[in-house]
């Protein structure tokens, strides 16, 4: 049998050689959902961590600067330093370095070392992703490839929504240390299990040279270009010489990366693969689904807390439904394509239901309650979850089995810049569109305006029944419509962005008819 793979015999059946798949699909899922975890867990911790550590917010934010940043540069090179170190060791130094930064990141006492430990968490978490992703292709036959799929993508969709929920509840219930410290056990068992069942690649190439040029243009140009995202919106974009700074350098340390990976005999990241356009098309498409994912987990904490005063634990409760929508569509979804149901009518489906939810969430107000934010929040889910899976299967379609590796590092990749990119459009869309917005209203708050001095009257009322004086009420009534003003602005400004990431998901369907339904290459099963 010509096909099966070097370190297989004759003897070796299918059954005893993915005999250990589902439990490999746990374990390396698990270590997925705490990597992802880490990524938006801290966001409702950060008022407590700015109390203990002393820290502005300013300085906090460099808690998950620090984080992503490091993640973003191993994702790509995730392929190689398998390679290097063997997938199998180089998945377990991950893990365990995760876990021990964890505890170092619980035990911080200054903000200086709590960064220092985010990065080194980083590092150790960004090599999970995609080498996870390759073991699932090479443990799983092709035929169920889709189930392989579905299992990771509940990890990969519901981890950064869950993040808010479990931060809220362990910052309220313990501690801020303690979002770290949940992932020690996790993480215990992750390593376990690895260790136990988690097979070495039977496609490792031997690295024969390493680029070290080329693996520094890229660590400092992806390095830049996310602090460029982190913090362009708070330095106010390209007024700021920092941001130009980091534009600069990424532009040309990118540029120059490129062109040599597209010339030297061993290349860190063989770009070879993005010829494939239907590889290429399903990276522009996973680009908009971790923009619209991260984006409105992003945005609608921000709106339910500065806007209705929901508390943290509050708030993740209310994104709960969406992470168990997507985490429910991911099975079905497998089933569906199992049984016939084209994969590109299935993620034309799901970016329709998620521009339904975008929809829904375009038409809350301020006076919305919890209620209300139910149904749009699981129709989202939904959407995102009935995305995942299939247009994962149509990328990688036509890719290699010795090319995965490389491939799910840049897939994952660009997923992550889509969050990024996502969640800098947003807060600079937010702060733009809310000043618009306000002067907008103003506009029709004018002294003379008969429903100006009508509000004014009411407001003026019953300030005066809570016992205000005369003389201040009429102050404090045209303070208390300024703020009604710019809470409304503020309320439009989100419901527009809402809308917005619901149509750019539609913007992205002519993409679908490059991509052919198809599963994986034959090439990804060791036996036949």
């Amino acid at each position: 049998m010509k096909d099966i793979l070097p370190g297989l015999s004759r003897s070796d059946t299918p059954e005893k050689i993915y005999a250990n798949r589902y439990i490999i699909a746990i374990t390396v899922t698990l270590a997925c959902v705490l990597e992802l975890l880490d990524t938006s867990i801290v966001n409702v911790a950060v008022p407590h961590m700015m109390g203990t550590l002393g820290a502005t917010l300013d300085e906090i934010t460099w808690v998950s600067i620090g984080y992503v940043v490091a993640n973003v540069i191993v994702l790509p090179i995730s392929g190689f330093l398998s390679q290097l170190f063997g997938r199998r060791n180089y998945f377990i130094l991950s893990i365990a370095l995760f876990i021990f930064s964890s505890f170092a990141c619980g035990n911080a006492t200054t903000l200086g070392s709590l960064v220092f430990w985010r990065i080194v968490q980083g590092l150790g978490g960004g090599g999970l992703i995609a080498t996870a992703q390759s073991t699932l292709f090479e443990t799983f036959p092709s035929k169920e490839m889709d189930t392989a799929m579905a299992i990771f993508g509940m990890g990969i969709m519901t981890g950064p929504m869950l993040g808010p929920t479990l931060g809220g509840w362990l910052t309220d219930q313990y501690s801020w240390p303690w979002i770290f410290y949940i992932n020690l056990p996790l993480g215990g068992i992750a390593l376990f299990l690895t260790l136990i069942y988690m097979p070495d690649s039977k496609h490792q190439q031997v690295i024969k040279k390493i680029d070290y040029i080329g693996l520094l243009l890229m660590a400092v140009g992806i390095a830049a270009l996310q602090l460029m995202l982190e913090r362009g919106e708070r330095l106010e974009w390209f007024t700021s010489p920092e941001i130009i700074s980091y534009a600069l350098v990424s532009f040309f340390s990118l540029s120059f990366f490129v062109i040599r990976q597209l010339e030297i005999k061993y290349p860190i990241v063989d770009l070879v693969i993005c010829k494939d356009l239907q590889f290429s098309a399903g990276l522009v498409m996973t680009f908009l689904l971790g923009a619209s994912l991260f984006s409105t987990v992003f945005i609608f904490p921000v709106y339910v807390q500065s806007l209705m005063g929901y508390t943290a634990w509050q708030t993740g409760l209310m994104i709960l439904p969406s992470a168990v929508a997507s985490g429910m569509m991911m099975p079905i979804s497998a089933k569906l394509v199992a049984r016939g149901l084209s994969a590109r009518i299935l993620i034309a489906a799901g970016a329709m239901l998620f521009m339904y939810g975008m929809w829904l969430h375009y038409h809350f107000t301020t006076d919305s309650g919890m209620s209300d934010f139910i149904w749009p929040m699981i129709i989202r889910g939904m959407g995102l979850g009935m995305i995942f899976m299939p247009l994962n299967t149509l990328t990688m379609a036509n890719i290699l089995p010795q090319q995965i590796p490389n491939a799910a590092g840049l897939y994952n990749l660009t997923r992550q810049l889509g969050g990024s990119v996502g969640i800098a459009v947003s807060a600079t869309l937010l702060a733009q569109l809310g000043d618009a917005k306000r002067a907008a209203l103003n506009e029709h708050v004018i002294a003379n305006s008969a429903q100006t001095i009508e509000r004014l009257a009411g407001l003026k009322s019953r300030l005066l029944l809570i016992g205000t004086p005369e003389t201040l009420a009429p102050i404090k009534a045209q303070a208390l419509l300024a703020q009604q003003i710019a809470k409304q602005a503020q309320m439009l400004s989100f419901a527009h962005l809402f809308l917005l990431f619901g149509l750019a998901m539609l913007c992205v369907m002519p993409l679908l008819f490059v991509m052919k339904n198809q599963q994986m290459s034959a090439g990804s099963d060791l036996l036949h």
